[in-house]
């Protein structure tokens, strides 16, 4: 059974992603359960962009030990050298250099003939050599270039010293068929072909991502990148999760799987939905809330006979039980570590007590109590820490045939409190007006998405907004029993990113590559 390497770019291209700015700590959050998940290759950043880039990437480095950590650059020295001070601390590092080989990037964006490609691209991989045993090279928009000339940048890749050459579908034009003939011909037609590792990156923008990928795995490809929810530029990279599961269930045909730890798939997936403040679609394959759900009749009726009928992967094997958490206000502190720890959890003391005390008021709210409460529970809490914002307290006065007011005290990381009231044209709209008020913060509404963690009257609500200042986009979700609640907090979580998006903005360097 042939491996095939998992290159994630969540905390790269995955944070490119409209609305998404990841604070270092988030970025520490995501690579360790990275880790757990059994990623191969993690790219942590483009440590070019600024100098809390390159922190960022450090922080990640001192706690991936058991992944290839990368950073990207482009063919520049600037770039290079920016990355040898990001992954100075990295166990196992990596360069990822990128240039484009296309027709129209190379008269429209880089204004250089084929003859310049080639040379600036040999030139970096050489000079990334002095400081890394490892090089990947990217040749941007490699399904829109020329087939000979294709062949051309993979063989002077290889000659300069790359280990591994990446040939992405950057803007998902490419077709399964297309793509894997592109690299049959590269497999057959590059001397030294094989010293190296083929890889494949892939944007959904036609929705043919996953195909396309595994279009490249039938015909060669050794690696293929992606991201978790399969978030990132546009409409976004190649699902990681989808691969991975075409290529453990359908290992008869291609002949080759991954070496993740499958169920970590669903914690990861609500860990980087969390800490990123981006839904996932309920059709979403694999991860989305109707992936495993049946309600047409005759589907339930296979089920029932024979779970194979109508599931070809189970909730179990992603990590994402369905059965319920036996848990209640009379549980105790033991029983309730215990089931965090079937759940995956691996708390410190201050961490189960803080967790323990917010079950517990959910306890008092919420009759019964499944695992998805405890999930969405810790997911919420457990990444909180200092905020520009915090709300301290909320109160609505609602009546069919009363205006709608709210009145609402935010607390500011400086320790003042500022209250403030509003009404508007429902409760939540009352909320946001008085939130607006007392932050003195404008934003534009842009995107609001309601849906429940659990069943029942009493299921938890969770909330999705986005928010828009300007040029600047960023998301938030809140979790509680009362919807208005939920409102107040993704709310106040989207204007925190506007903030720390906004004081990153200040900082940043240069441009963010896109491929």
């Amino acid at each position: 059974m042939r491996k095939i390497y998992v290159f994630d770019t969540t905390l790269r291209d995955g944070e490119q992603s409209p609305g998404v700015s990841l604070t270092t700590e988030e970025k520490v959050e995501i690579a360790i359960q990275l880790q757990k998940l059994g990623i191969d290759r993690i790219e942590a950043g483009f440590a070019a962009a600024s100098p809390g880039e390159i922190e960022s990437i450090r922080a990640v480095s001192r706690q991936v030990k058991n992944a290839t950590l990368l950073s990207l650059a482009r063919c520049h020295m600037k770039d290079i050298d920016a990355v040898v001070e990001a992954l100075r601390e990295a166990e196992d590092p990596c360069l990822h250099l990128v240039l484009a080989t296309s027709p129209i990037h190379r008269e429209h964006k880089l204004h250089m003939d084929k003859a310049k490609i080639l040379e600036t691209a040999a030139s970096a991989i050489r000079y990334g050599r002095k400081f890394f045993s490892k090089v990947e090279f990217s040749a941007e928009d490699a399904s829109r270039t020329e087939i000979d000339f294709l062949c051309e940048v993979t063989k002077t890749a290889i000659d300069a010293g790359a280990c591994v050459v990446n040939l992405p579908d950057t803007v998902g034009f490419a077709t399964p068929e297309q793509f894997g003939n592109m690299f049959k011909t590269i497999k057959s037609s590059v001397p030294g072909i094989e010293k190296i590792q083929l890889s494949t990156h892939c944007h959904d923008d036609l929705g043919m991502a996953t195909a396309n990928t595994l279009a490249a795995i039938a015909n060669g490809v050794d690696q293929f990148e992606g991201t978790i929810n399969g978030i990132g530029e546009r409409a976004g990279n190649t699902c990681l999760e989808e691969v991975a599961l075409a290529l453990e269930t359908r290992s008869d045909y291609y002949g080759a799987k991954t070496s993740l730890n499958l169920s970590e798939i669903y914690r990861t997936s609500r860990m980087v939905s969390k800490l990123t403040g981006m839904s996932v679609p309920g059709n979403k394959a694999i991860v989305g809330a109707n992936a495993f759900a049946h309600e047409s009749g005759i589907h339930q009726d296979g089920m029932l006979k024979n779970r194979s009928t109508y599931e070809i992967i189970t909730p179990e094997t992603i990590g994402a039980s369905s059965s319920k958490l036996v848990l209640g206000k009379h549980s105790g502190r033991h029983g309730f570590k215990e089931k965090l720890i079937d759940l995956g959890y691996e708390l410190n003391e201050e961490q189960l007590n803080i967790a323990f005390a917010k079950f517990k008021v959910l306890a008092d709210r919420k009759k019964n109590i499944l695992s998805e409460d405890i999930r969405a529970l810790l997911d919420e809490k457990l990444a909180e820490g200092p905020k520009p914002l915090t709300l301290d307290n909320i109160q609505v006065s609602y009546g069919n045939k009363t205006m709608p007011t709210a009145a609402v005290r935010i607390m500011k990381e400086n320790g003042d409190r500022v209250e403030e009231a509003a009404v508007g044209n429902g409760s939540v709209d009352a909320v946001y007006q008085a939130i607006a008020k007392a932050t003195g913060i404008a934003a534009e509404l842009e995107d609001y998405a309601i849906h429940s963690v659990t069943h029942g009257t009493d299921a938890q609500g969770e909330v999705h907004v986005v928010l828009r200042q300007g040029e600047a986009s960023a998301n938030g979700r809140g979790v509680s029993t009362d919807i208005i609640e939920a409102s107040a907090k993704a709310y106040l979580e989207a204007m925190n990113r506007l903030i720390s998006r906004q004081d990153r903005e200040k900082r940043r360097e240069g441009n963010i590559v896109i491929y």
